[in-house]
């Protein structure tokens, strides 16, 4: 996959600077994961004064000479303690919180650009992340492709989702990841099982047909503070 990454990330990035520049500068604080970070872009639209630390969580570990050049540009480093990159998956959280802190919610913001189209068992693994290492408070910024409202549309993703996601590293196009999180929940403190979210915003991208195979969803949800 990074042999193939190598040919798509500028121009996935560009492709959605757009998006990111409005999600990310005023929104990611803090410690920051960057789930599925591939070549660090992310750190490219983050406000230094107001991030701290940015982790960078990729599993391949040929990705991370892209991510440590592309941090060091931003004024992130490892020597300073203010970049981290880890190279568990994002379904592993006992790794990444013993690589963190040790302690539980450890991050002010979790961002996913791409990536829970190809994690494995993606809403099991997007609850314990944000269950265990987001803090109460903290913020799940995600901009992905989706599957689509329409049938129509939707019959497509689900045809062509398995060939695509063989050359992709198990991409799927068919997944509804933006459901996936705003379903959520968790056990408040007095026992009730509530939303896991206080607040939720869920957008999609400018300009984009609803026609589009590769429809996306732009979210920005606040975990409640009393989970």
């Amino acid at each position: 996959m990074a042999h193939v990454w190598a040919a798509y990330a500028a121009g996935a990035d560009e492709a959605g600077r757009p998006v990111k520049e409005k999600l990310l500068p005023q929104n990611a604080v803090g410690v920051v994961l960057d789930i599925g970070a591939g070549h660090g872009h992310t750190v490219n639209y983050l406000d230094k004064k107001l991030v701290s630390r940015y982790v960078a969580l990729e599993p391949n570990v040929l990705m991370h000479a892209h991510i440590r050049a592309n941090a060091s540009k931003a004024g992130f480093v490892e020597s300073d303690g203010s970049l981290a990159i880890l190279s568990c998956g994002a379904e592993d959280t006992q790794a990444i919180l013993t690589q963190l802190s040790g302690q539980p919610h450890p991050v002010d913001t979790i961002v996913s650009i791409l990536t829970l189209c190809s994690v494995p068992s993606p809403e099991r693994t997007l609850n314990a992340l944000v269950r265990d290492v987001l803090k109460p408070g903290g913020k799940l910024l995600f901009y992905e492709h989706v599957l689509s409202p329409r049938e129509d549309v939707a019959w497509w993703q689900r045809f062509w989702a398995p060939l695509w996601s063989v050359p992709f590293d198990g991409c799927r196009m068919d997944r509804p990841s933006h459901l996936f999180a705003e379903q959520l929940m968790a056990i408040a403190r007095n026992g009730d099982r509530v939303s896991m979210w206080s607040h939720q915003d869920l957008w999609g991208k400018d300009g984009e047909p609803e026609e589009n195979l590769f429809w996306h969803r732009v979210g920005r949800f606040v975990k409640r503070l009393d989970t």
